[in-house]
């Protein structure tokens, strides 16, 4: 190789380092992420909230011209042949109904509309998330009554390296994140029913490695 090629290589890499460096030196700390709350604190209470990705079946009675299908943008909107700009995440679609007669009404005379959803995602705060040494992590719309067992049904179990009876679920209560150990390892391979906890939307689940 040509001395003055790999002369001028090596300066390239000293500069290169040198900028990473530098860089690396000179940049500040990214604030944490806020986890927020579901709306929903009790398993009978939960409703379905919509979300970003939604698919949305609306019918406006005897207007078949502002009735349709809209997919939820990702800022929690639709656009509709009347109103380009309508919130609807966070909403129940019997609130997302109610909301789109009052825009309405600007428009027609007593309007009564129907929300349904044909394709549910939801908001992440109403997902029930699982990390870590899950066959299939993923996050997984929550479901009316689902438990852990249901759970880890959806993400295929554990995988061999798992340590399931370290494994943690965090929830936010009343605006504070909580911790609490769940005995997966006891509920899948043992057997033991009491191990089976009830979820909640919003539920974060941990599944650390096993230390051999």
């Amino acid at each position: 190789m040509d001395i003055r090629f790999t002369e001028s290589l090596k300066v390239v890499i000293l500069l290169v380092s040198a900028y990473f460096v530098s860089g690396c030196s000179s940049s500040s700390t990214l604030p944490t992420a806020t986890l927020h709350p579901s709306n929903t604190a009790n398993i009978n209470a939960y409703k379905y909230l919509i979300g970003a990705g939604d698919v949305l079946n609306i019918f406006v009675w005897r207007n078949p011209e502002v009735s349709g299908s809209f997919k939820v943008r990702p800022d929690g909107m639709i656009t509709t042949s009347l109103v380009e700009d309508i919130p609807v995440a966070g909403k129940t679609p019997t609130e997302l109904a109610r909301s789109i007669e009052e825009i309405l009404a600007t428009y027609l005379r007593d309007p009564v509309v129907t929300v349904t959803v044909d394709s549910f995602v939801g908001p992440f705060s109403e997902q029930v998330r699982v990390i870590g040494e899950a066959a299939e992590p993923q996050a997984i719309n929550y479901t009316q009554h689902m438990t852990l067992l249901d759970v880890m049904i959806r993400v295929g179990g554990l995988t061999e390296f798992a340590d399931g009876d370290d494994a943690v679920l965090i929830r936010i209560e009343n605006g504070q994140q909580k911790q609490y150990e769940i005995m997966i390892d006891e509920l899948l391979k043992d057997g033991n029913i009491a191990a089976n906890v009830d979820m909640l939307p919003g539920d974060i689940i941990i599944i650390p490695e096993a230390w051999f």
